[in-house]
């Protein structure tokens, strides 16, 4: 391991060794590149206190003689102001002078790594709590001047503790000192700029946030009381307490947690008062093993619009705390979702790099994204009014999905819902499932119109033919929508179909009668469309007679393949260009105003014009000329 040796004089044991370039390395990117959050050092020591625990605990199983009439195992944690220390030790496996060498802060070699495969393939699943001792050991230095490790094995005697010190820059010594007790003891001389850590208070809550389920004690001396100065009353004897639960809730079986004790632990997660809607625990066994316990609250976020402020899937390793915001583990369209994922495989040092090429991590995505479809979908069937209310607070994020995740789009697709003719209100209660079931018997498509807002799409004339004939239409508003139906284009076999893109194939709506009614306006009207399209041929793709209106005498359709004009409005509102495309204008040739046109009139171009212009508002968008609308509709009334 070491590339150089310098023995001492024979009055000392005392070596000193040069760090590998390997560990040199990892030593620099420990300190400048994965724990950019100082705190972290603690986390590391305590997870190594924890495994050396755990491997003591697995081996005393054969030879009770390692416990050394100790049977209690954990950690202790005590700062000392004065000295500018602060301890971690445990009672655990401890470390005999080769093992110092070989070990500390070694990735490839890592004694626990060994240990593992040493073991039985059969004994694994006794061993879960095991980890990788040693690999984040050197985030020590990211708080500490100086690092101080003292150590004896299990098993041996008192004369057998070594010490390994460092102060990392590129040396370290290891020599051999009385140890009467077993196990491991981290002293770090903290650097200046890094005395909060001295500070009990400070080091109780790095404990609670990154370590508050390690199974074993986790203890610190009680603070002192204090006299009404808040100067420290002398004479006190203080003992030692217990700073962690020490029990994760997750790793219990479901049936033994109460639905309180669930309301408590997501409180503490999210600190929302109000329980959650949905709690979903679940523990996967096999080739990977992980626990997953999820909750969706009552109520969304108030940063749920905030696509980069995510707080929702905490990561554990083996109980230890790894990330805050895990968003490789859930996709942006269930950022409401809170919770955690503790899994049993990943190693101790994850970087935002491992988990994002990690296909461990995928494959826990994708079981949880479909577990929680799964429990929307049930809810949906055996509680409409509970999964109404879960609609309306995170509708609009769901639609999302379709859009971003096609592996599931089939399952979100029977979970979204939509406002229709059907409703007297907003309220979006229609699953596409609910229309298949009500279509009429020879209707082909389900139809949809977009628009601004809810008021303007059920006001829209697209829709007189199919009021006309009770066929019921789902109003969308929501912006979202417009990319929705681009990426759902047919539920169930049957085409999503917009009533104001292209022509409308309404074969199944009319009979023989309306279909010879239409051939003689064609040809009746032909001279007055032309017309309209000399006259608008800069504003119009088109001008053509249309069996879609009953009441309106005019409306704007988009073609097949063009961007409709809620869409264009919608991406300039955001600030993106919009292809320019022109609309095609349809007239109702059943209309009054049509009738009472005149071709050699001089007003003939103000109605061509006040019908563009009034298809235009009916659409809800705003006019290129006001002034010139009102000037025309005043010329016509006085006429």
């Amino acid at each position: 391991m070491p590339i150089e040796n310098q023995p001492m004089s024979q009055e000392t044991t005392m070596e000193k060794h040069a760090f590998q370039a390997e560990v040199q390395q990892l030593l620099h990117l420990m300190i400048h590149s994965l724990y950019s959050n100082r705190e972290i050092f603690l986390r590391e020591l305590v997870s190594n206190a924890s495994d050396a625990c755990d491997r003591l605990r697995f081996l005393s199983l054969t030879d009770k003689s390692l416990l050394e009439d100790e049977e209690a195992l954990g950690i202790e944690v005590d700062v000392d102001p004065k000295t500018r220390t602060i301890k971690v030790r445990d009672n655990g496996i401890g470390m005999d002078h080769d093992e110092v060498i070989e070990n500390i802060g070694t990735i490839a070699r890592s004694g626990t790594r060994r240990f593992l495969e040493q073991i039985n393939q059969g004994e694994q699943s006794e061993t879960a709590l095991i980890g990788q001792f040693g690999v984040g050991f050197y985030s020590s230095f990211l708080v500490a001047e100086e690092v101080v490790l003292l150590t004896r094995k299990a098993g041996q005697p008192a004369s057998e503790g070594v010490k390994w010190t460092s102060d990392g820059s590129g040396e370290y010594s290891v020599e051999s000192v009385e140890r009467p007790e077993r196990g491991t003891e981290v002293i770090l001389k903290l650097q200046k700029a890094h005395k909060e850590f001295l500070e009990r208070f400070r080091v109780r809550g790095v404990i609670a946030k990154y370590s508050d389920h390690i199974s074993l004690p986790i203890r610190m001396l009680q603070e002192p009381e204090r006299d009404d100065k808040g100067k420290i009353i002398k004479g006190q004897t203080l003992e030692y307490e217990t700073v962690n639960r020490g029990s994760a809730l997750w790793a219990r079986p479901k049936r033994e947690i109460s639905e309180e004790e669930h309301r408590t632990f997501y409180t503490s997660l999210t600190y929302d008062p109000e329980p959650p809607a949905i709690t979903l625990h679940n523990r996967v066994e096999g080739k990977l093993e992980y626990i997953s316990l999820f909750y969706i609250p009552s109520k969304a976020p108030y940063d749920l619009w905030d696509r980069e402020q995510r707080h929702g899937i905490k990561l554990y390793v083996r109980r230890i705390f790894i990330s805050d915001d895990a968003r490789q583990l859930m996709p942006s369209y269930l950022r409401f979702v809170r919770g955690l994922v503790d899994s049993a495989d990943l190693p101790l040092n994850v970087s935002r790099e491992f988990l994002q090429q990690n296909r461990e991590i995928d494959r826990i995505r994708a079981a949880s994204v479909k577990k929680i479809l799964a429990e929307l979908k049930k809810v949906a069937a055996k509680d409409a009014e509970k999964y109404l209310n879960l609609w309306k607070e995170y509708g609009k994020v769901l639609k999302e999905g379709l859009i971003e995740d096609p592996e599931n789009k089939d399952n979100l697709a029977k979970l979204i819902r939509f406002a229709s003719t059907r409703g007297e209100d907003d309220t979006q209660n229609v699953s596409l499932e609910d229309y298949v079931g009500a279509m009429k018997e020879k209707q082909k498509a389900i139809y949809y119109v977009t628009a601004e807002n809810h008021a303007a799409a059920r006001s829209s004339p697209h829709l007189e033919i199919f009021r006309k004939h009770d066929i019921e239409v789902l109003l969308l508003s929501d912006p979202v929508d417009e990319w929705v139906v681009n990426h759902l284009t047919t539920f169930e076999d049957r085409p999503l179909q917009s009533i104001a893109r292209g022509e409308l194939d309404l074969d199944e709506l009319g009979d023989a009668k309306d279909k010879d009614e239409s051939e003689k306006a064609n040809e009746t009207l032909s001279p007055l469309v032309d017309r309209f399209k000399a006259v608008l041929e800069d504003r119009v793709k088109d001008v053509r007679l249309t069996d879609r209106l009953v009441d309106s005498p005019a409306c704007l359709v988009a073609d097949q393949y063009d961007l409709g004009g809620n869409m264009e409005r919608i991406l300039k509102a955001m600030g993106q260009d919009a292809p320019v495309a022109k609309p095609i204008l349809e007239l109702n040739p059943k209309h009054e105003i049509l009738d009472r046109i005149d071709l050699e009139s001089d007003t003939l171009e103000d109605w061509i014009w006040v019908l563009l212009d009034q298809a235009v508002l009916a659409e809800g968008a705003s006019l290129r000329d006001p002034a010139a609308y009102v000037a025309r509709v005043n010329r016509l009334l006085a006429g």
